[in-house]
């Protein structure tokens, strides 16, 4: 069997420049190519030339979670305190951070971090490294949750 690993992912929104700046100011992600038909927006984003994101502008509405598709995307950096560095971004950028019992705890100590994009998309920074409480099997992912409202 040949080893298969994960591309970039393409994500539908419905504004290509509000969600162009998030993923830019909140991840720090680069442009990397645009495409100039107004009829065919779309945009790549990664970083170092790496393609991690293609955004396309063909959402006629916001993410809708009560339907068969992307339950979230994930981003992993290498360390806990990359993860601290990126929920301190986030926060200074005014991304709303998912806070509940068994998630953040408003911090990014249990090794992951959720939020939304502007269209609703739900969306996880994580890290495998071993300071952060608990273990990769035991940490809460984004699972099966109540949507909360945004704090």
């Amino acid at each position: 069997m040949t080893t298969i690993g994960l591309g970039s992912a393409g994500l539908n929104v419905t504004d290509l420049d509000r969600s162009l700046a998030f993923y830019r100011r909140a991840l720090g992600f680069d442009l990397i190519r645009e495409s100039t038909d107004e009829t065919h927006r779309f945009a790549h984003l990664g970083l170092d030339g790496v393609v991690l994101l293609t955004l396309w502008q063909q959402g006629t509405a916001g993410f809708a979670a009560d339907r068969a598709g992307l339950h979230h995307l994930s981003f992993e950096v290498p360390s806990l305190d990359d993860l601290h560095a990126v929920e301190a971004g986030l926060r200074a950028a005014s991304v709303p951070i998912r806070e509940e019992r068994g998630a953040t705890n408003g911090t990014a100590a249990t090794g992951q971090v959720f939020f939304k994009d502007p269209d609703g998309i739900r969306l996880e920074i994580y890290t495998e490294d071993p300071r952060a409480r608990g273990s990769a099997s035991d940490l809460p992912r984004c699972g099966f949750y109540e949507e909360l409202p945004d704090r």
